[in-house]
């Protein structure tokens, strides 16, 4: 018999009768394997709690915070066995912390340190189908949660700990497309992603996996598969990238909408620039992302750099509140710009991706503001508004609608 870990998530048992259709379908595979279900709470019931903390404090503690939204994954796990006992299959449900999933101290966004999994082992012997609260853990007896999305990264984190054959992470998608489908009708699901595929689409906007548990199955080698949560199909299988394999050019086509620029004109141009600039800005806990200095003349240069809208007002501060330290000439700045990534582990033994790519944006009149690559990555920046017609050529450019 096979260990499989499957998570569902807060839209896949949103109702009574979508978690007695899940029980179904655990109870019928618990007769050829042994099975341990990850759930998360239901529908919207987190969101709901964190309305409710906010009412209630303007700044809630956040070890109240993490007793108070870690409730919902019970509710979820305690439904979904009473139904599987009802189908006459011996079950438990288990919080995290009574599955032995230890984190650090750090409330709201906790990490997880070890998982002691001697009870779910015993459970799986005596051929019991194991139901653990996702999201969730313990530290000194308190209870800890591991950010938004944690389900994800609480089920890569047990199918490392059991050493299971595959973790399913059960979705309303029916897996992980070449790029989202509401933006290009002929973007197609991916049967076969590597890791490291996996962790540029997770970070460039693809909201399908938790980057943490993509970064957790990579580290520990324990095979994900995304699948629809209440539709047949083999979904997407991420895994170590097989060296032996002839990999496809380009795997995907990842793009994220949250980005801005801010460009310091007219400063120094002499070293210790960019730390004047970035030190501050780090200082703030505000993430930069690309970073473009160009040469201009009379000894003054333009700093370029884009960070997340959300930190877009706090970044201008923080220029403005430091503009005798940049000793800079002035500040411009725009929230109209998107990201745009092609991702593939095949770009390694390929020369004249880049090229391609900007010809192709060339021949639509689309300029490129920024550009970063990496081994298996070339984002470039570029307008809002060319968002649509910039995925849409890309991806007839790479061929990536062919299987």
């Amino acid at each position: 018999m096979r260990l499989i870990v499957k998570k569902y998530g807060g839209t896949s048992v949103a109702t009574a009768t979508k978690i007695k259709n899940i029980a179904k379908k655990v109870a019928s595979e618990s007769k050829i394997n042994k099975i341990v279900v990850v759930l998360s709470a239901m529908g919207k019931t987190t969101d709901h709690l964190v309305s409710l903390a906010k009412k209630c404090s303007k700044n809630p503690d956040l070890r109240d915070y993490d007793l108070l939204v870690s409730s919902g994954e019970q509710v979820s796990i305690s439904l979904l066995s009473m139904a599987l006992k009802d189908l006459g299959v011996d079950s438990v449900a288990y919080t995290g912390w009574q599955a032995g999933i230890k984190t650090n101290n750090s409330y709201s966004s906790a990490r997880i340190i070890n998982i002691n999994a001697s009870k779910i082992k015993n459970d799986l012997k005596q051929k019991k189908v194991v139901i653990v609260a996702g999201f969730q853990g313990v530290n000194n007896g308190s209870i800890t949660t591991l950010g938004r999305g944690g389900s994800d990264t609480s089920a890569v984190a047990i199918a490392a700990a059991l050493k299971a054959s595959e973790c399913q992470i059960f979705t309303d998608v029916d897996g992980v497309y070449t790029t989202d489908p509401r933006v290009c009708d002929s973007a197609r699901k991916i049967d076969v992603v590597t890791y490291e595929e996996m962790l540029e689409m997770s970070g460039l906007g693809s909201k399908v996996l938790q980057l943490r548990s993509v970064e957790f199955a990579s580290k520990y080698n324990v095979p994900v598969r995304v699948m629809h949560a209440h539709k047949e199909g083999i979904g997407t299988l991420i895994k170590k990238e097989e060296k032996n394999v002839e990999d496809a050019l380009i795997s995907g086509l990842a793009f994220t909408k949250d980005e801005s620029e801010i460009m310091i004109r007219g400063v120094k141009d002499s070293p210790g620039i960019a730390a004047s600039i970035l030190g501050p800005i780090g200082e703030a806990d505000i993430e930069v992302d690309m970073i473009v200095q160009n040469v201009g003349s009379n000894g003054l240069a333009d700093f370029t750099f884009t960070v997340s809208r959300k930190d877009f007002n706090k970044a201008i501060q923080v220029i403005e509140k430091n503009k005798k330290k940049m000793n800079y000439e002035e500040v411009s700045a725009t929230k109209n710009i998107v990201k745009v990534s092609l991702i593939g582990v095949g770009m390694r033994s390929h020369a004249g991706i880049a090229g391609q790519m900007f010809t192709c944006l060339a021949k639509k009149k689309i300029n490129i503001r920024m550009i970063s690559t990496s081994e298996i990555k070339i984002s470039v920046v570029i307008d809002q508004k060319n968002l649509e017609n910039a995925v849409k050529a890309l991806h007839n450019e790479f061929k990536l609608e062919r299987k």
